[in-house]
């Protein structure tokens, strides 16, 4: 197996998942390629090597913007990705059942996994595995890479009241499989999982292997009833809300003036751009 890290994911974790998982791997009698890239480009590089070379599987130590990475060299491969999670949000290991906060526990569990499949989501021939964020979520995370200052939460809690403050529902353009709709909202997002972000859970109910997107529409709400809806994500209770609006489709263009878009915490780019399904693309050990 190849085991990619990163070693400042998680404030630190991955650097430490990657020294006590290559102690179980090698106990149990494991060959493992340690591959530690220098940044991102390094990294992927590093990667694709390796599934090249016939590994038997890539294992990931790091967050949801590692398991992000891997997809572009996996997706559309039959080398399976095995996830250590070692991030702060780590949506795609929680998805997978995987233990969150016992690295040589979910070490185990992936050499006794199985090997299954899973969608993701191509948007402008990127893959994301699990939400792609086009609202008000997504400006939060473009104003907070702006800052300097502070770092951590505390950056995104500062950017969220920041836009709070001037935030106007958006006019979006939406093509789902074909059709055509114009509509005001504070968000949309498209989910291949149900949650991103540590948690939030807009996509509820989304499924990794029906083949299809979960469209989420947020329609527009006053500040006030957005902050009092906010904690409902988590628990994936804000599906019942009157603002909330879901399509299942194969593929949906997303058309709106001055956003950015981020799936999987990292910055695509800005809208518009057209979000396909690419059924059972990856493999995973689950």
């Amino acid at each position: 197996m190849a085991l990619l890290t990163n070693p400042t994911s998680g404030k630190g974790r991955g650097a430490r998942a990657r020294t006590a998982a290559l102690q179980v791997l090698r106990s149990a009698g494991v060959e493992v390629e340690d591959l530690v890239g220098a940044d991102a480009a390094e990294a992927q590089r590093l990667a694709s090597d390796a599934v090249a070379g016939g590994v038997d599987a890539l294992l990931v130590a790091g967050g949801d913007g590692l398991v992000h990475l891997a997809t572009q060299v996996l997706a559309g491969t039959t080398t399976p990705l095995g996830v250590i999670p070692a991030g702060t949000g780590n949506d795609v290991a929680r998805n997978l059942g995987l233990p969150t906060h016992d690295t040589e526990a979910a070490v185990r569990h992936l050499l006794a996994a199985q090997v299954s499949t899973m969608d993701v989501a191509d948007a402008g021939g990127t893959s994301f595995v699990t939400v792609l964020c086009a609202g008000f979520d997504a400006v939060v995370n473009e104003r907070a890479n702006r800052m300097r200052w502070p770092r951590g939460q505390m950056r995104y809690n500062l950017a969220t009241v920041s836009e709070l403050r001037t935030f106007r529902p958006l006019s979006y353009r939406l093509t789902l499989d074909g059709e055509t709709r114009e509509l005001d909202a504070m968000m949309v997002s498209v989910g291949n999982l149900p949650s991103f972000g540590g948690g939030l859970r807009i996509a509820e109910g989304a499924s990794t292997d029906d083949g299809l997107l979960d469209v989420v529409i947020i329609k527009p709400v006053s500040k006030l009833e957005l902050v009092k809806t906010y904690p409902k994500l988590f628990r994936g209770t804000h599906v019942t809300h009157p603002c909330f609006e879901r399509h299942r489709v194969s593929t949906v263009e997303v058309v709106a003036d001055g956003v950015v878009a981020y799936a999987d915490g990292e910055r695509l780019g800005p809208l518009p751009l057209t979000v396909s399904a690419r059924p059972g693309a990856l493999h995973v050990l689950r």
